[in-house]
C-alpha cells in the first residue's frame, strides 16, 4: 500500500509536527506533501529531518515565503490542488490554518484520512497568533478574503474520508464548522519519565522558578505571566520564540526575574522542567496543549487558565491548579499560594502516561487498519 503523508507547512516545531513526526515513523518510507519549508531553520534545529523525503509546492520557491504565507494565504486552494496523488491508495494530511486537508484527489481510489488539529482559527472568530484586525486594513483583507476560504475550508472537509483530531474541543468544532464526526486520538507528547526512583536519585539545583514552554504569540498570554511574576519577584523562564518576543522583553525591561531561553534541545528542556516548580501554560481557547503533558512527565504540576482543551490533560487539585480567566490578579493570588509540595509526582507521571507516543501510534494503526 502506497502512503503520502501531507502537512502545512515545515518552519517550527511544535504539536502538529510532533504528530507528523510520529507519522513519519510508523511510515518512513512516505514522503511528505508541504506548501513550503523553511530550509534553514531545518537545517538548524531538525537536521535529522533532511533525510526525509520532503516535497514542497511550488510556493516553497517564492522568495520571503515565510513572510508573505499569511497575507497570501488565499493561495491556499491552488497550493494544495497543485499535488498529484494519483500513485497512493492512502493519503493522510495533518492539518490545521493552512489548510492541507485541501488536497485534491482521484474520489473512489485514495483514501483520505485527515488528523485535524483545528479548523483555522482565523476564519472561525479564535485568537490567532498574529492580530492583524487590530490594523483597519487587516479588517478590509479578512473580510475579503476570509468568507472565500470558509467555503473552501467547509467543501474541502466533505471531501475527507475519515477525521482525527486531538481533543473534544476540536471535535466539537469540526461538528460545528464541518457537520462531520471525529474520532479523538490525543497528540504525542514528549515524554522522558524516568523510573521513580531513578528520577528522585537525579540531582536538581536549587533554583526556584516557574517555567513557560510555548511559542511567543498572542494568545499564549505570556505576557500575563511575565507581569505577575514581576509584581511578586519570582523567577520566570521562558522558552520559545514567536512574532511576540520584542514586546515581550520589552515588557519585561531589565528584570532580573525573567529570563527568555530562545530555543532550546530536548536535553535542556529536561532539565528546565525537571528543576522548575511548576510550568505555567495560559493559552487562550486551546486546540489542546501538550505543554502542561510535558511538565507532568517530569512529575510537575501545572497553572493553566481553565480555556479549550486544556482541562482535558490537567486534574484539578491533583496534577495542577487553575485560573478561570486572563486575570492578572487572579494569577498573582494562585502564585503567590502556590506550593508544588501539595502535587504527587507520582499523579502527574500517571496521568502524562496517558499520552503517550507509543500509545498515539498503535491507535493511529488500528484507526487505519479499521477503516481501509
Amino acid at each position: 500500500m502506497k502512503i503520502a503523508l501531507v502537512h502545512d507547512y515545515l518552519y517550527t516545531y511544535g504539536g502538529a509536527e510532533r504528530v507528523l513526526e510520529a507519522f513519519h515513523e510508523i511510515w518512513p518510507q512516505a514522503p511528505i506533501y508541504t506548501a513550503w519549508v523553511d530550509w534553514n531553520w531545518l537545517k538548524k534545529k531538525k537536521p535529522e529531518w533532511q533525510n526525509w523525503k520532503i516535497v514542497p509546492s511550488w510556493f516553497d520557491k517564492i522568495p520571503f515565503k515565510k513572510n508573505i504565507c499569511s497575507p497570501l494565504r488565499f493561495l491556499a486552494p491552488k497550493i494544495w490542488r497543485s499535488f498529484n496523488f494519483n500513485n497512493f491508495d492512502l493519503v493522510i494530511s495533518s492539518s490545521a490554518w493552512y489548510m492541507a486537508k485541501g488536497v485534491s484527489l482521484k474520489k473512489g481510489k485514495e483514501i483520505h484520512v485527515c488528523y485535524c488539529h483545528t479548523p483555522p482559527r482565523y476564519l472561525y472568530g479564535y485568537p490567532t497568533a498574529l492580530n492583524f484586525k487590530r490594523f483597519w486594513w487587516g479588517r478590509l483583507y479578512a473580510n475579503l478574503v476570509n468568507p472565500f476560504l470558509r467555503i473552501y475550508d467547509y467543501k474541502s472537509s466533505q471531501t475527507i474520508d475519515h477525521f482525527i483530531c486531538n481533543s473534544r474541543e476540536v471535535q466539537k468544532r469540526i461538528k460545528k464548522f464541518y457537520k462531520r464526526k471525529a474520532k479523538i486520538i490525543y497528540p504525542p507528547v514528549f515524554n522522558k519519565e524516568k523510573p521513580l526512583k531513578e528520577e528522585n536519585k537525579i540531582k536538581k539545583v536549587n533554583d526556584k522558578y516557574f517555567l513557560m514552554v510555548n511559542r511567543l504569540v498572542r494568545h499564549k498570554n505570556v505576557d500575563l505571566a511575565i507581569k505577575a511574576c514581576k509584581k511578586l519577584r519570582i523567577n520566570l523562564k521562558i522558552v520559545g520564540q514567536g512574532p511576540e518576543e520584542k514586546r515581550l522583553k520589552k515588557l519585561t525591561g531589565s528584570s532580573q526575574y525573567i529570563k527568555f531561553l530562545d530555543f532550546v534541545d530536548d536535553k535542556k528542556l529536561s532539565f528546565l522542567y525537571r528543576n522548575c516548580q511548576a510550568a505555567i501554560y495560559l493559552a487562550e481557547k486551546e486546540d489542546f496543549g501538550m505543554i502542561p503533558i510535558e511538565a507532568m512527565s517530569f512529575g510537575k504540576p501545572v497553572i493553566a487558565l481553565r480555556s479549550g482543551g486544556i482541562p482535558e490533560s490537567i486534574i484539578e487539585n491533583k496534577t495542577g491548579t487553575f485560573i478561570n480567566k486572563v486575570n492578572l490578579e487572579e494569577l498573582v493570588n494562585i502564585l503567590k499560594l502556590f506550593n508544588p509540595k501539595t502535587f504527587k509526582k507520582e499523579d502527574c507521571f500517571k496521568q502524562a502516561r496517558k499520552f503517550s507516543k507509543e500509545g498515539f501510534k498503535k491507535e493511529v494503526i488500528e484507526f487505519i487498519q479499521k477503516n481501509l
